[in-house]
């Protein structure tokens, strides 16, 4: 009769993931049953073996009250970096179920950057209790790291990194990194310092491997160094990353001295949430908004952005009203206003959304603002006379009234010009007032291109056919 570890062992093997990408329905099947018979053996054949980014999905597809329970049957087999492959609210939902010495257990082997985005969402008191778990070696170093302003290198840095002195020769280096059993996993550049840690050049793995044992170090580095400081914002670290094809970047404090590396592995992840935020806020969500969030999180988050919607549209709504008499006597001004509008607002969301992410990248500066913003005039009246002529043709014929279509053309020019002034001009207004544009240009730009569509359209049909 088989015992239940030879009962695991042949079982048959099967892949997480699909052709596709995605978790495989029976793969997540095989791991809940584990998890429901306590089986220990099953789940380290299920997920010991995968990779941090598919351990973190297998998380997420689990219910809530399972995950905690997969990290304490799998014990030392379970890789905490998979905690930092998970939303936020997972992370934060997970950390609270489990004790604070398999916390602690579970960071004390990872880089340093990996525990510091695990440990950040945690209350203080919460990070203090894990942390004092630690060595104290490692403790300090978390400490400091976590003490640095949120999304800045700081929080992004992994202390571990190779610096040598310069007075060192290649064979010493060498030899070194052999023998050191606490070295980065992966690297790419040795870094020269001075005895205060002073950074003063860095040396590419590929020239340090291919230059003889006896030179020194210093005929060697390269000093055009491009340090980022430990409290630069993320995001201008990531610039910089782009702007000159990093692969790493040392990190110095205020006084220059060499503190932890910065790769480019975390400038992916950077580069990818601030994406997501610029889109979310666009679309009137948090940027801070995750699809694990509970229903009444969602609900809290969404309704400012619908609160400053329902006001622009109070404000169209006025306008409107304004023009009562008007519409009572010519239906068509109804059956038309949505076109005007719908025009307007898809031509202003097109501008500003171009507008929005050149500011993000900084492709869009006052060195350039002029010309984009005459390009962007030149584009709305453009548009705007074509659709003006399509769409005065189609009111023309619709209803048999041929000035109709030359109100409507003239209201459709007025509108699609404003909204690419609106759409460009309300961010760059907002981003000199210090307002992120990505999160308040929404509900300005849709009050510009309603109360100009609305107005233009009824106000000039009304003088052109005497309708007040």
């Amino acid at each position: 009769m088989l015992d239940e570890k030879d009962m695991t062992a042949t079982l048959p093997a099967v892949a997480p993931r699909d052709d596709d990408g995605n978790l495989r329905p029976d793969y997540v099947e095989r791991v809940v049953e584990a998890l429901d018979a306590g089986d220990a053996n099953a789940l380290r054949e299920l997920v010991g073996e995968l990779h941090e980014a598919d351990a973190g999905a297998v998380l997420e597809a689990l219910d809530p009250e399972l995950r905690p329970r997969l990290i304490a049957l799998m014990g030392a087999d379970f890789d905490f970096t998979a905690l930092t492959q998970v939303d936020d609210t997972v992370r934060e939902e997970i950390l609270e179920e489990l004790p604070p010495e398999t916390v602690a257990e579970g960071v004390r082997d990872l880089d340093s950057d990996d525990a510091v985005a695990i440990l950040e969402d945690l209350t203080e008191e919460d990070q203090a209790e894990i942390l004092d778990q630690l060595p104290a070696g490692e403790r300090i170093a978390l400490k400091r790291s976590l003490d640095y302003p949120e999304q800045s290198a700081g929080r992004r840095m992994q202390d571990e990194f190779i610096a040598v002195g310069p007075d060192w020769t290649v064979g010493q280096t060498i030899d070194y990194m052999r023998e050191t059993p606490d070295l980065p996993e992966r690297f790419w550049e040795i870094y020269v310092v001075e005895g205060d840690q002073r950074l003063t050049g860095v040396v590419a793995l590929d020239r340090l491997l291919r230059t003889k044992r006896p030179v020194p170090i210093k005929d060697l580095f390269e000093d055009d160094l491009r340090p980022v400081h430990a409290t630069d914002d993320q995001e201008e670290v990531a610039r910089l990353f782009e702007r000159y094809d990093l692969v790493s970047a040392p990190v110095v404090d205020d006084n220059d001295r060499l503190v932890g590396v910065i790769t480019f592995d975390d400038i992916v992840d950077v580069i990818e949430e601030e994406a997501e935020e610029d889109i979310k806020a666009l679309g009137g969500v948090s940027g801070e908004e995750e699809l694990s969030d509970s229903f009444w999180t969602i609900a809290k988050s969404r309704f400012p952005w619908l609160l400053a919607n329902l006001g622009t549209a109070l404000v169209s709504a006025w306008v409107i009203s304004n023009f009562e008499g008007a519409i009572a006597k010519m239906v068509a001004l109804a059956v038309l206003m949505p076109i005007v509008a719908s025009m307007g607002g898809n031509a202003g969301t097109q501008t500003m959304t171009v507008t929005v992410r050149a500011l993000a990248t900084r492709e869009l500066s006052s060195s350039n603002a002029l010309r984009i913003i005459r390009r962007e005039m030149l584009v709305g009246l453009f548009n705007g006379i074509v659709f003006a002529t399509i769409l005065g043709f189609v009111a023309a014929f619709w209803f048999n009234v041929t000035d109709l279509g030359l109100v409507i053309a003239l209201a459709m020019v007025t509108v699609l010009s404003a909204a690419a002034i609106g759409g460009i001009l309300i961010p760059l207004l907002l981003t000199r007032l210090g307002v992120d544009p990505a999160v308040s240009s929404g509900p300005f730009v849709t009050t510009v291109t309603d109360v100009v569509g609305f107005l233009s359209f009824l106000g000039i049909a009304t003088i052109w056919f005497g309708l007040q």
